[in-house]
């Protein structure tokens, strides 16, 4: 299972490039593993990436592997330990995204799909060092309620059941980034209100329930 694990977060990683995304070796992915996480490793290239590359870490920080993890360990340890839901993190640099994050900016109720982040509107976490205890308490701050967020000059990070979904988040995430930016470069967004938001989330406690 856990080969099978770090053979989905290679393929992830791979898709979220193609996707454009991100770039690079910039970004990192984990899911929950065994008390602790398998993460990807720091500053590799996904295309050559096997899965004896993958490492898995606690939340102290301990790792196994002949990699080092991730230099953003720290907030995906701390995303695990303070959302029990939390299976799978992406992190990300994506154009839009780390656009509006450039500016402090969070992605407001302009449209109904802001919702699939979990709440009313997507944050922006206040900025710190990457890789740093204080960045974490900034991120797992912003998620509060929600599963994705900005980080202020930096990018997205967001998490769900698995990496599927996961990828998906964050790929609706920046579009709705995408769309929200356009709009600021034609005037100001008319929002959704709070009751009617509250409806759509309601709505999305179902949504794609086939049971």
């Amino acid at each position: 299972m856990t080969d099978t694990l770090r053979s989905q977060l290679i393929e992830t990683a791979r898709t979220m490039n193609a996707s454009g995304l991100n770039q690079g070796s910039s970004g990192n992915l984990s899911v929950r593993s065994q008390d602790g996480m398998l993460i990807t490793p720091s500053g590799m290239d996904y295309g050559t990436m096997t899965v004896d590359d993958i490492v898995w870490m606690d939340y102290a920080g301990e790792y196994q592997g002949k990699r080092k993890p991730s230099s953003e360990w720290r907030f995906h340890a701390a995303i695990y330990q303070h959302r029990p839901e939390a299976q799978a993190i992406l992190h990300a640099h994506p154009q839009n995204c780390a656009a509006l994050a450039c500016l402090g900016k969070g992605i407001p109720a302009f449209h109904y799909m802001v919702a699939v982040a979990g709440g009313k509107d997507i944050r922006c976490a206040d900025y710190a060092t990457f890789g740093t205890e204080e960045l974490s308490g900034y991120v797992v701050s912003a998620l509060e309620n929600r599963k994705a967020c900005l980080m202020a000059h930096h990018g997205l990070t967001c998490f769900d059941q698995d990496l599927p979904r996961v990828l998906a988040l964050a790929l609706e995430v920046e579009h709705l980034a995408a769309v929200y930016s356009q709009i600021l470069t034609i005037g100001e967004a008319k929002l959704l209100d709070e009751q009617e938001m509250a409806v759509v989330l309601d709505k999305f406690s179902t949504y794609g329930v086939q049971d």
